[in-house]
């Protein structure tokens, strides 16, 4: 299969969910497997800034182009000293989050892998793989991981 799949076929993929809030991950420190891997497919029509109302955070650029809803909702139950999402594609990816204590954005940290990682506060966040140019889709891989 392409790195890049066509909007009209993310429907008709045998084994890929369909778009939007793949799936709700619940974590405590110390969790199990580490790297957790949630799988899922890039990208959407809104631009990454249009979301989180800036073109700048922290931790990178907010670049690309999301869906509407998020790709994954992250329920922390306790604070993390260190806390890590990265994400591995074939294709140009970006990563933006919104939850307590604000909102991150990061494109191409090593090559045109998007990461944040730090101190995380307990709550729900919401998580978004966009893809860096419009109308392109990619399968990838987010990887959580409390080790640095």
């Amino acid at each position: 299969m392409s790195p890049s799949v066509p909007p009209a076929a993310l429907d008709s993929l045998p084994g890929v969910p369909p778009r939007g809030l793949f799936r709700t991950v619940t974590l405590a420190p110390r969790f199990s497997p580490d790297p957790l891997t949630i799988s899922g497919i890039s990208g959407g029509d809104r631009e990454a800034s249009t979301q989180t109302g800036r073109k700048e955070t922290e931790t990178g650029f907010c670049v690309g182009y999301i869906g509407t809803p998020p790709d994954h909702r992250l329920v922390l139950s306790d604070f993390f000293d260190f806390l890590n999402l990265r994400v591995t594609s074939a294709g140009d990816t970006t990563l933006v989050v919104e939850g307590p204590g604000g909102t991150w954005c990061s494109d191409d940290t090593q090559g045109q892998t998007p990461q944040i990682g730090g101190q995380w506060l307990p709550g729900t966040y919401d998580v978004w793989v966009g893809s860096g140019d419009p109308d392109a889709y990619y399968v990838y891989e987010l990887n959580v991981s409390e080790v640095e």
